[in-house]
């Protein structure tokens, strides 16, 4: 026999096997076989049915988890006293199988306080209907919530298994052979494998160049048909795959990859038949063994030849985002979106008002055709050179500066692109998501380029977005090109109104499409399936554009199944025509919805005015049928927090249907003992205990009616609002106890207030007695108070007259314990740690209108700390990474304490924080760098933008409670009230009606005309901190002179009204 003959090469392999199946593995620990399942304890939610019994195991008996999420949502498991010290490395392993639809396993540990949890979080997971090992390692654990500020695991007290709704549904799931096993240290460095092959053409061409980190050495088998690469790891190790650079000619097509633990199994964990050659990025998960064998199977060459294999870690690959993240770098920038490489990208939502479906587009011009699924990238070829987002100049845009629809411009030397997206149709039926690419010729000569739309499994909503859904690399299994329409996967269509002109698909394993079309070669697959899930695709248009010539290309994307309600031609002209049709359609009714207020101010008015209307346009695409959401995929979820106070902008800006829609569907999740769940989304009510919801739901509703004056709402609901009072009080009642009654002053401090809660989310590391949560009682209380009078029910009315007055004087009560016991002079944000949370205070303010209640000076020293950190975070004069743009509501803030100027002054700052600034948006989070990429919420992140809406409204028209007036003009810019042609607004919605006012100058007076259809309030009209405060020297209201203005009040009592008010 030769040498290297595979005979003898596989007589090595075995004879190698059979020394190291003598070598033993470490020693396991058995946590649990599930023979005795009562030292596991059940733990739910609300809402949620768990029951445990035992079964036949894989070995014995296991145990088996039932549940049933009733409501929708929640979560249900099972904990079992484990105390272990961990050691450097090591792994959880236990055997699962189920019979359950997808929803989210959590293995959790938890440490002796229990407040401090650790978890793996699989979201969506998919269940084996098989006994299948699932495995836990230490990297895979990540710090869920506590308190504690180390958030290392060292030492587990417990252990759960938990199933939380994601799907929700009922369902069972068996547990078998948990073990805990110490590993190996990860950090310790590793021997060096061996590699051999079956032949080898020479000694020049050995095996030992497959790996020697020289890639100008390279490893030629002899002339075959297949070859074998055995590589020997020195030991039981887990890798994450290979990085292959094959020889440029002498590659394979075909290969495969197995894996043994040295038992003399082979394992196949990979499988290629379609390679390209040069290099191949091969991502292995859970892959490990003693040793590696890769067979090549077919050959492009003569030979099969390997210039380097590169041996991955687990972390190269595991994560997918990760994984391109590495191959990024291997790139030239712009090949792959920007966000691998980890800089932020920031997004735009584009949809149909009230859809459940929206695309998202990029900064870049990268557009997501719907949630968690592939995106369309451009890119254009030009002088033989390939334009990505990264070598042209880009800015962002809305149609007329503040409809919704979204554009991202490209300019170069000779080509500029527009990429401009809408959707129009039928809300959940026949809405579509267009998208048109226009290119425009800025040279003086004419051009040949080609555009690219490349179809790929990248979303447009980036890695680090990892709440509730993971952002970054999607799937595309597979792609189907037609003439007339292009089929992604089994369900999404793409129909290209412009004809392409070439086209094709390429599986993940034959190499990346960019680099393809970089060196000018389309794809020739018009039908690939890929089970790696990484298919792309191209669609190729050439064209020749004259100078200034422009070039229009469309396409249509149907966001459910196969429907377009737009005629597709052979004639490309009227399918633009077409679509410009939609366009104008879609402009006109966004510019009829957006126009209830009309607003003719000076143009340094437009970005807030701007801001404004997008902003309503916002969230209306967010929303999602009846449900108010703050966002399209991280925050697709409706919080009655986030719900009232964006109905609350909605009403003030005219909108109304959509609001009683969402207070009829809300209402129906209350929970039977009057608790209202702090959120709501497609499983049904949440159970997480958030107390700022039941004053949130009242207050609601008042806010309707305020705005309607319809009180056939609160007659269906009323209900629904005295069992919300009755839980409220039924949570007072929790603190009014003898104990904090009679307690010392910081036990007191909690005497006649709601118990703790995560309340906004603010306390979510530890739940605290949180003033958010009571200050929205207090406003539920003073409504549902106002709701039973207007109805007329005299015994409910005093009844929680009653508890609303003793909650007022208890919480005011703690109020001032807790500043004393606390030793400060602000309004704390909780009890417990007297914490400064201004954002949190101001609610105080608005909605829950306390501002003659609140205590002095604690009030304003709350606002003045706040504004003095506030200019030296602007001026910076003190550190910071990042900051929740929710503090614009403390814009409304400054300006119900008459101090417009600081107002002013956060406006300026919280626009200037757009981004970018053509988009008129914020995300939940603004990082000091730019590009630093962290969690932003998600964007635009509409309960935000609410908060702008109301506190633009406050600058225009505001009511209070406590002296029922009306207030108008507090925080309008001198520069507005001297334009030479004046200002007005018109068509304000207010509790008492609409009103209008315009203003002029003329010479040392100023003419200002309120009118409208309002019935005058008790306390009349008072036009506040007019012209900088400064004093006037007479006023007139309709030619009789006032006695009773002040520099920043002028009184108006009656309606309409002409007002002269003159300076010197």
């Amino acid at each position: 026999m030769k040498a290297n003959s595979p005979t003898v090469y596989l007589l090595i392999i075995y004879l190698i096997l059979i020394v190291h199946s003598q070598y033993s593995f470490a020693q396991k620990v058995l946590l649990g076989n599930f023979d005795n399942i009562e030292s596991w304890k059940i733990y739910k939610s609300e809402g949620v049915e768990i029951n445990i019994l035992q079964v036949e195991g894989r070995s014995g008996k296991a145990l088996r988890l039932e549940y049933d999420f009733t409501k929708g949502a929640g979560y249900g498991g099972i904990q079992k006293l484990v105390e272990i010290d961990l050691p450097e490395n090591y792994q959880f392993s236990f055997y699962i199988r189920a019979n359950s639809p997808n929803n989210n396993l959590e293995i959790k540990f938890l440490d002796a306080s229990g407040e401090n949890v650790w978890w793996m979080n699989n979201r969506n997971y998919t269940f084996p209907k098989d006994w299948t090992k699932f495995t836990v390692k230490k990297r895979h654990i990540e710090f869920a919530w506590g308190p504690t500020q180390d958030k290392s695991l060292k030492k587990i007290n417990r252990i759960e298994f938990t199933i939380a709704a994601f799907t929700g549904g009922k369902g069972w799931i068996e547990f078998d052979d948990l073990y805990f096993e110490t590993l190996p240290d990860e950090n310790k460095e590793k021997p060096n494998p061996i590699i051999t092959a079956t032949s080898q053409l020479s000694n020049d061409f050995s095996a030992k160049h497959i790996a020697d980190g020289k890639i100008d050495t390279k490893w030629l088998s002899v002339e075959s048909d297949e070859e074998k690469i055995l590589i020997d790891f020195q030991g039981y190790r887990e890798i994450g795959g290979f990085i292959i650079d094959w020889d440029k000619e002498n590659y394979p097509v075909e290969y495969e990859i197995y894996f043994s633990d040295g038992n003399e199994k082979w394992s196949k964990v990979y499988s290629v038949s379609s390679d390209r050659g040069e290099r191949s990025y091969i991502r292995l998960l859970n892959a490990e063994g003693k040793f590696a064998l890769i067979v090549l199977k077919k050959r492009a060459g003569k030979y099969f030849g390997i210039n380097e294999l590169r041996i991955l870690e687990p972390s190269y690959t595991e994560d997918i985002n990760q994984f391109f993240i590495n191959l990024a770098k291997d790139y030239p920038r712009g090949f792959f979106p920007r966000y691998f490489y980890k800089e932020k990208s920031y997004w735009n939502i584009i949809g149909v008002k009230s859809d459940y479906k929206e695309a998202l587009i990029n900064e870049d011009g990268m557009i997501e055709v719907d949630k968690q699924r592939f995106s369309i990238e451009p890119m254009i070829m030009i002088d033989k050179k390939l334009l990505t987002w990264n070598d042209v100049k880009l800015n962002q845009t809305l149609e007329n500066d503040y409809l919704p629809i979204p554009s991202v411009n490209w300019t170069s030397d000779k080509i500029n692109l527009q990429i401009k997206s809408f959707a129009s149709g039928k809300a959940n039926e026949t809405s579509v998501l267009y998208c048109i690419y226009q290119l425009t010729n800025t040279s003086k000569a004419a051009v040949d380029a080609k555009l690219f739309l490349l179809l790929r499994p990248f979303q447009v909503n980036p890695y680090y977005q990892w709440l509730n859904i993971t952002g970054g690399a999607s799937k595309i299994n597979s792609i189907e090109i037609n003439d007339n329409e292009i089929k992604v996967d089994s369900d999404k269509y793409i129909f290209p109104l412009t004809k392409f002109s070439s086209a094709g698909a390429i599986k993940f394993e034959s190499g990346n499409i960019v680099s393809l079309l970089s060196e000018g070669i389309i794809p020739k697959e018009k039908k690939v399936v890929d089970n790696s899930n990484l298919a792309s695709g191209v669609l190729s248009y050439d064209f020749n554009l004259k100078a200034g010539e422009s070039k229009v290309i469309a396409i249509a994307i149907p966001f459910y199944e196969k429907y377009i309600d737009v005629k597709i031609s052979n004639d490309e002209s009227a399918n633009i025509f077409l679509v410009e049709s939609e366009l104008q359609k879609v402009k006109s009714d966004w510019e009829k919805t957006l126009s209830h207020i009309k607003f003719n101010l000076p143009p340094s008015a437009d970005k807030i005015i701007n801001t404004f209307k997008s902003n309503l346009a916002y969230i209306l695409i967010n929303r999602d049928g009846p449900g108010i959401q703050p966002g399209s995929r991280s925050y697709e979820r409706s919080w009655i927090r986030d719900g009232s106070l964006t109905s609350s902008a909605l009403l003030k800006s005219g909108i109304k249907d959509e609001v009683r829609e969402f207070i009829d569907w809300y209402s129906e999740y209350q929970f039977e003992n009057g608790k209202v769940p702090c959120v709501v989304d497609k499983r049904g009510a949440d159970p997480v205990p958030e107390h700022d919801s039941h004053g949130e739901y009242i207050f609601l509703l008042k806010q309707y009616f305020n705005f309607t004056k319809d009180t056939s709402l609160l007659r269906k609901h009323n209900q629904h609002i005295i069992k919300a009072v009755d839980y409220l009080k039924s949570l007072i009642d929790e603190r009014s106890t003898d104990h904090f009654k009679n307690g010392n002053d910081s036990v007191r401090a909690y005497y006649g207030i709601l118990p703790e809660s995560i309340s906004h989310e603010g306390y979510s590391a530890k739940p605290m007695h949180s003033y958010w949560d009571n200050f929205f009682a207090l406003r539920g209380l003073k409504d549902a108070t106002d709701i039973q009078s207007i109805l007329g029910n005299q015994s409910e009315y005093q009844r929680i007259k009653n508890i609303r007055d003793k909650f007022r004087n208890d919480l005011y009560n703690s109020l001032s314990l807790a500043i004393k016991t606390r030793k400060i002079n602000y309004i704390p944000g909780c009890v417990e740690l007297g914490d400064f949370d201004a954002t949190s205070t101001t609610i105080a303010l608005y909605p829950v209108n306390e501002k003659i209640n609140l205590p002095q000076p604690y009030l304003n020293n709350t606002f003045d700390k706040y504004f003095d950190f506030f200019r030296k975070r602007r001026d910076g004069k003190l550190k910071w990474n990042n900051y929740t743009p929710y503090e614009n509501r403390i814009i409304g803030s400054f300006i119900m304490l008459d101090k417009p100027e600081r107002a002013h002054e956060l406006i300026k700052f919280f626009l200037n924080d757009q981004r970018p600034k053509g988009w008129n948006h914020w995300a939940e989070v603004v990082w000091k760098d730019y590009r630093y990429p962290g969690f932003i919420g998600d964007m635009p992140h509409t309960w935000v933008g609410s908060d702008f809406i109301n506190a633009v409204r406050a600058m225009f028209v505001y009511e209070n409670d406590y002296d029922s007036s009306l207030v108008i003009g507090s925080a309008l810019y001198d520069e507005w009230i001297n334009s030479k042609s004046g200002m007005s607004i018109e068509n304000l919605p207010t509790f008492y009606g609409h009103i209008s006012y315009s203003i002029r100058k003329e010479k040392n007076k100023y003419l200002v005309d309120v009118y409208g259809n309002i019935n005058l309030p008790g306390g009349g009209i008072i036009l506040k901190n007019f012209n900088s405060s400064r004093m006037p020297v007479k006023v007139l209201v309709n030619g009789k002179e006032s006695k009773s203005f002040t520099k920043n009040s002028i009184p108006i009592n009656e309606f309409p009204a002409k007002v002269e008010i003159f300076y010197h």
